[in-house]
């Protein structure tokens, strides 16, 4: 595991931990797709919270997801007036997070230093379950509490896959 994914998950569990929030950490083999995670999780592929580093126009931002469902570019130009919008390369992620694709986790401030949106498919489910900044540790949660804690915007920009 790499500095910057040993901070990510560190600073992950030191957040939940302050803030007196429950959750169980698995260390599993790696998994490279969502439905890899969800199967070593024990999970429905539904509580999978998928995080997207998206730039709109000029800004990154990250968006959050159910791993069940598709990413819809049009919501998001339309809500933030965006002309362009596309998808940070692997190059960029691990510029700007040292993160490698699959393994960013659904947290903006403090944890990655970019404004945070969800999808109103993960606020559906009980349980959320992500990837905590490496592909072989995940961690799994209530909703309620990963919404206060991650404190983000909540609007609709996927679709059911």
């Amino acid at each position: 595991m790499s500095d910057s994914q040993q901070t990510t998950l560190s600073g992950i569990r030191q957040l939940l931990d302050d803030a007196g929030i429950a959750y169980r950490h698995i260390h599993h083999e790696v998994t490279r797709t969502s439905e890899d995670s969800a199967r070593v999780r024990g999970e429905d592929l539904r509580i999978g919270g998928k995080a997207l580093l998206v730039k709109t126009d000029e800004t990154f931002r990250l968006f959050v997801l159910s791993a069940a469902n598709k990413f819809r570019s049009a919501a998001i130009k339309k809500h933030f007036g965006s002309k362009g919008v596309r998808f940070a390369s692997a190059d960029e992620l691990m510029a700007l997070t040292g993160l490698v694709p699959g393994c960013v986790p659904p947290f903006g401030k403090p944890i990655l230093p970019f404004e945070l949106y969800v999808d109103e498919s993960i606020v559906a489910n009980e349980r959320i379950a992500f990837n905590a900044g490496s592909l072989t540790d995940s961690i799994i949660m209530n909703v309620d509490d990963y919404l206060q804690i991650a404190a983000p915007e909540i609007f609709a920009f996927s679709i059911v896959s």
